[in-house]
């Protein structure tokens, strides 16, 4: 199996493309992403009560979402403190949206 490192650069950028629509397939990390764009910050217990969910399921679904640097966190006490970062998550938007354009722009 050929290492990320030794692949086609376009063939790289689309395997990553593959994972970040991966990360957000599921409706509980979209409900995530969208509880924290509207409330700016939320502890993990905050998230898992406006969402109605546990909070080690939300913990769960965060992994992800954290790992892409769509999430970050923050630590305080006893407590993690998440916000989104909406500008990663544009930068990846935008990465497809071009690669989408440019494949319309070939037909």
């Amino acid at each position: 199996m050929l290492q990320p490192s030794t692949l086609d650069p376009e063939i790289r950028e689309l395997k990553e493309l593959a994972v970040f629509f991966s990360a957000l397939r599921d409706v509980l990390r979209l409900r995530i992403l969208l509880a924290l764009a509207s409330s700016g910050e939320l502890t993990v217990t905050e998230l898992a009560r406006t969402l109605r969910v546990s909070q080690p399921l939300v913990s769960f679904h965060l992994r992800p979402l954290r790992v892409l640097g769509l999430v970050t966190v923050r630590p305080a006490g006893r407590e993690l403190y998440c916000s989104i970062d909406v500008e990663e998550i544009q930068r990846r938007l935008a990465g497809f949206t071009e690669r989408l354009d440019d494949a319309i722009d070939v037909c």
